[in-house]
């Protein structure tokens, strides 16, 4: 009976385990899936370097249901696959350094959020805020780099349309990002 019961045990770790990797599989495909569909859309707002962000609607999707090494794991995946297949090799070094730094920021907030409630304190940032944040520092990534590979400082002036576009882009796929968690069956999410 004790030797049943380990196995069981073992077999169901296993599967969670199983589980969760498909998640994340599904999920970098969804991302990959919008991150090739915003190459076709001939979406255009006036602005060069300007796009929505359709993929960043999975990273928050992942920050609402997932770990952060999950929800980072998918991004990098999903960022690398994008850039090698629809990108250069500038796209892959600017979308790795914006990714990084929206990581960072988004993780750093989620964890105040988590300390706050620790506390019985209300969070400071919804999934809406926590987005937005993500995308202005995808953007101040991308920028900065752009000014030290090219050397040109003044590109920062560019910095006013993109952290505009960086808030009203982090808006809309937060709060769909935030819709598709609160949507979505627990089931897909739960560990077991």
């Amino acid at each position: 009976m004790r030797i049943k019961r380990r196995m069981k045990s073992k077999f169901s770790h296993r599967q969670r385990y199983v589980r969760r990797i498909t998640l994340c599989g599904v999920l970098v495909a969804v991302g990959f899936f919008l991150s090739y569909l915003e190459a076709i859309l001939p979406f255009q707002v006036g602005v060069p370097g300007v796009k929505l962000g359709l993929c960043h609607i999975v990273t928050v999707l992942a920050f609402m249901r997932l770990s952060g090494i999950e929800t980072a794991c998918i991004t990098v995946v999903r960022v690398v696959l994008a850039a090698l297949l629809f990108g250069s090799v500038a796209s892959l070094i600017y979308s790795c350094a914006g990714a990084t730094l929206s990581l960072l920021v988004m993780l750093s907030l989620q964890r105040l959020n988590i300390q706050r409630e620790k506390r019985d304190k209300p969070a400071f940032f919804s999934a809406v805020g926590i987005s937005v944040c993500g995308g202005v520092a995808h953007n101040l990534g991308q920028m900065g780099t752009a000014a030290l590979l090219m050397s040109t400082p003044g590109l920062l002036w560019y910095m006013p349309v993109l952290l505009t576009t960086g808030c009203v882009f982090g808006t809309i796929t937060g709060a769909v990002g935030s819709l598709a968690a609160d949507r979505l069956p627990r089931s897909i999410w739960n560990h077991g």
